[in-house]
């Protein structure tokens, strides 16, 4: 029987790092081997970032970008993995993220679930086969009140399903906020629309809307183990993987099929 891989969780006091650390514990496959928070955090059995990437094998990593990027650099050289999902991040930040790959393998994703990663690509899907005359496009998506981010990371990897389909970059079609009079909707526009409150795990839909019919496509997360599940497959897959850069379609075979 082989040894357990060896995890260990980022931001172990927050909501995500405690919802992955119990989700860990429950895999006889894994070990936890380390709890880490940001400098100067109070908690019991943590330890430094340091200090875990010199015990984990993989480290998952529900912090925020800069300190993703951070851990990303400290990683470099190390024996060790990452599964990042933080959200939120600029173009700089990705791009820190990638360069970060060529020294561990890194699975870097806005979603971490089975269902939203199919959402995905039946939403490529549909915007290939529904002309951007006839259908416009506006990608919903609401979340609990403690969320920072605004539109969400999920969102925008729905919005860039949609362009994809359609052929085009999504800087260049989206529209992230509407207020005042904004005039007519132009022809290809993908819009994003946002509602924080309560405690809303996490609604995404992309809504093809026409003159005559409109097709919603959508997901519900229910509980945050949801996403704490896709992390820890996630791990599972990428221990022992060469130095690159993944995201869940990797680790579901997706790009395969």
């Amino acid at each position: 029987m082989s040894d357990p891989i060896r995890i260990a969780v980022a931001g172990a006091l927050g909501r995500m790092g405690q919802a992955v650390e119990k989700t860990v514990r429950a895999d006889p496959a894994l070990a936890l081997v380390a709890r880490f928070d940001r400098p100067g955090a109070d908690g019991d059995g943590l330890v430094s970032a340091a200090e875990a990437l010199d015990a984990a094998q993989v480290v998952i990593d529900f912090t925020t970008p800069a300190a993703s990027v951070a851990l990303a650099a400290q990683a470099a050289g190390k024996p060790v993995a990452l599964v990042i999902g933080a959200t939120g991040a600029t173009d700089e930040q990705r791009a820190a993220i990638a360069a970060a790959a060529a020294h561990n393998p890194i699975v870097f994703a806005g979603n971490y679930s089975l269902g939203v990663n199919l959402l995905m690509g039946l939403v490529a899907q549909a915007a290939r086969a529904l002309p951007a005359d006839l259908f416009d496009i506006e990608v919903f998506e609401a979340h609990h009140r403690h969320k920072v981010d605004a539109p969400s990371g999920t969102a925008f990897m729905l919005g860039e399903a949609a362009a994809k389909g359609r052929g085009v970059e999504l800087s260049q079609v989206e529209r992230r906020a509407r207020d005042g009079i904004t005039g007519a909707r132009p022809v290809g526009e993908i819009g994003f629309s946002v509602v924080r409150g309560g405690g809303i795990v996490g609604e995404h839909s992309v809504i093809f809307a026409g003159e005559e019919e409109i097709l919603t496509l959508s997901h519900s997360g229910r509980d945050r183990g949801l996403f704490a599940r896709g992390a820890v497959a996630a791990a599972r897959w990428v221990a022992g993987r060469p130095a690159g850069l993944y995201d869940m379609q990797d680790v579901l075979g997706m790009k395969d099929a």
